[in-house]
């Protein structure tokens, strides 16, 4: 039996805000856009990994009463869920694309850790760190 993990899910604000930024400004393509009564099902996915969805969702019925929604709603504009990662090939030259875009970076490219990493936060407040690939070292 195969075993993995298939989606991980953001609480976003607004599902067609968030699919817009995801889409447009990130480049991910949409997966699985259904809905069920008010609730909708929607996942995105890096074009590089079609095995992995992100899902966008909106705290609310059936999963989360209404005080549970507003806290959440509130944590993630805080920016105060614990971040993702993109991993990029080039961070300097990812952070200049995405800028022109329109993303609103809180970081810019910063080298440390032998490698370069920049922050940035989705329209709901979702935080990620964008991190360059680390160069192997050539054999001696």
């Amino acid at each position: 039996m195969t075993q993995g993990i298939q989606t991980v899910g953001l609480y976003v604000r607004d599902q067609d805000e968030a699919l817009a930024f995801y889409v447009d400004k990130l480049g991910f393509k949409v997966h699985t856009d259904v809905r069920n009564g008010d609730y909708r099902w929607l996942t995105v996915q890096h074009p590089d990994q079609p095995s992995f969805q992100l899902g966008l969702y909106v705290p609310g019925p059936p999963v989360h009463d209404a005080a549970t929604a507003q806290a959440l709603n509130a944590l993630v504009a805080k920016g105060a869920m614990p971040p993702m990662v993109l991993e990029v090939d080039d961070c300097f030259a990812a952070y200049d694309k995405l800028h022109q875009k329109g993303v609103e970076f809180n970081q810019e490219p910063v080298e440390r850790y032998g490698t370069v990493d920049a922050g940035f936060r989705d329209p709901s407040g979702n935080g990620w760190k964008m991190i360059q690939t680390r160069r192997k070292a050539a054999a001696a």
